[in-house]
């Protein structure tokens, strides 16, 4: 019977996460938050009812690919093409500022007669690799809350799709450069090397793929249900090719895929299926994994410290450093705002980060307390923060080719 567990575990999830999501919409907030809150609540750092097990790990994984492939899918390439430099800019400075603060606020606690380490690093690599958690975007709650409030294809979740992108890419670097200087199998040069060889690959697949596909609906005519089989198989290719062979995010390789289907005359056809398939499964999984990974140990008053400041530097430093860059890129003060705060969650990607860092001895585990209540509040916070500051300024602010298709509406409509 024990083997059968995992569809109670299902069905308490897609409850929950729906009823939460439906409580936090109530109070103005985004569903997101109720099913972040649903994993929290339920699983081990709470009521224990429900803990994370392969078959949850797996669904969530596949969870977050569907969602990033549905985020290409709504993405105006067109504008993501415009503001490619600036989503470069604003990602530096997004890496550049918590980097610094991460390991400002590392050094002053991770030493003798503060915060104890076990950790086998040098006290050095231990606090810049602090840094390098803070980092980390998860770019997936910020996406389901942009579609959530129809601001997705704005100026400004163009700018936080791309920096986010870009984000993760940086960020494979700086943690393979920590990470080789504390273990010397790591070859920094071939992880770069492998990076710039999946970015190829992609254009190359992309393009042979994009004319095939083009063909394909010159001969159906009309959409039928094989192009979402076609579409989904393309998003979990290129997601394992990211993943396996270039050592690339496959969040990554799925967004890819999904630029490319944007592109087809078959995009909004597509966007809806995955809508119902994300809404119905994968979506809640993954959300609701993130808060089953949570178990808080207990902390002694210097942790407490340390964790309470850690959560101020994780949200200043990713709003002021975005921010800044943005400002540089001519953005509006309040675009600026919109994505600074659309860059703060954490998500999974410190998670993985911070337990990768701790099994080679980069981190004591004094310290993994503080990092998962940190990506606990950054994440739960995210969707609120956006929902606050998309309502403030301008209503409207969208590309130029999304307005003029507004225009167009208008005028039928008369």
């Amino acid at each position: 019977m024990n083997d059968y567990q995992f569809i109670m575990d299902l069905a308490i999830i897609l409850l929950t996460t729906k009823a939460l999501g439906l409580i936090t919409k109530k109070f103005r907030m985004p569903q997101v938050v109720g099913a972040l809150l649903a994993g929290l609540i339920f699983g081990p750092a709470m009521l224990g009812v429900i803990s994370e097990t392969e078959f949850i790990k797996a669904g969530a994984e596949i969870g977050v690919i569907v969602l990033m492939f549905s985020a290409g899918l709504e993405t105006d390439v067109q504008e993501l093409k415009k503001s490619g430099k600036a989503s470069l800019v604003i990602a530096l400075f997004g890496v550049a500022v918590p980097l610094l603060m991460g390991y400002a606020v590392a050094a002053f606690f991770n030493k003798p007669g503060m915060i104890e380490s076990d950790a086998s690093a040098t006290l050095f690599l231990q606090n810049i690799f602090m840094g390098v958690i803070l980092t980390a975007t998860s770019v997936s709650i910020t996406v389901e809350t942009l579609k959530e409030m129809g601001k997705l294809k704005s100026k400004s979740g163009n700018a936080i799709l791309g920096a986010a992108i870009i984000d993760d890419i940086i960020g494979i670097v700086a943690l393979t450069i920590i990470t080789s200087m504390a273990d010397t199998s790591v070859n920094v040069g071939v992880v770069l090397l492998k990076i710039v060889l999946f970015f190829v690959f992609a254009a190359v697949v992309g393009v042979i793929f994009f004319i095939s596909y083009k063909k394909w609906i010159e001969v159906s005519k009309k959409p039928m249900h094989r192009d979402s089989i076609v579409a989904f198989v393309f998003c979990l290719f290129m997601a394992f090719v990211a993943e396996h062979f270039f050592g690339v995010a496959d969040i990554t390789g799925a967004f890819i895929a999904g630029l490319i289907f944007s592109m087809t005359q078959r995009s909004t056809y597509l966007a809806s299926k995955f809508e119902v398939l994300s809404y119905l499964y994968v979506s809640p999984l993954f959300f609701a994994s993130i808060g089953l990974q949570v178990v808080i140990p207990e902390m002694d008053g210097k942790i407490i410290a340390f964790s309470v400041i850690i959560v101020l530097v994780a949200l200043i430093s990713k709003v002021v450093g975005c921010g800044v860059g943005a400002k540089l890129c001519k953005y509006q003060n309040f675009q600026c705002i919109r994505i600074g705060f659309g860059m703060i969650s954490r998500g999974e990607v410190a998670l993985i980060v911070a337990a990768k860092g701790a099994a080679l001895g980069l981190m004591g585990s004094n310290f993994i307390g503080p990092i998962v209540i940190m990506v606990v509040i950054t994440t739960i916070l995210t969707p609120i923060f956006l929902k606050i500051v998309f309502h403030r300024g301008p209503e409207l602010e969208m590309s130029e080719s999304n307005l003029s298709e507004t225009f167009v509406e208008m005028d039928m409509n008369r």
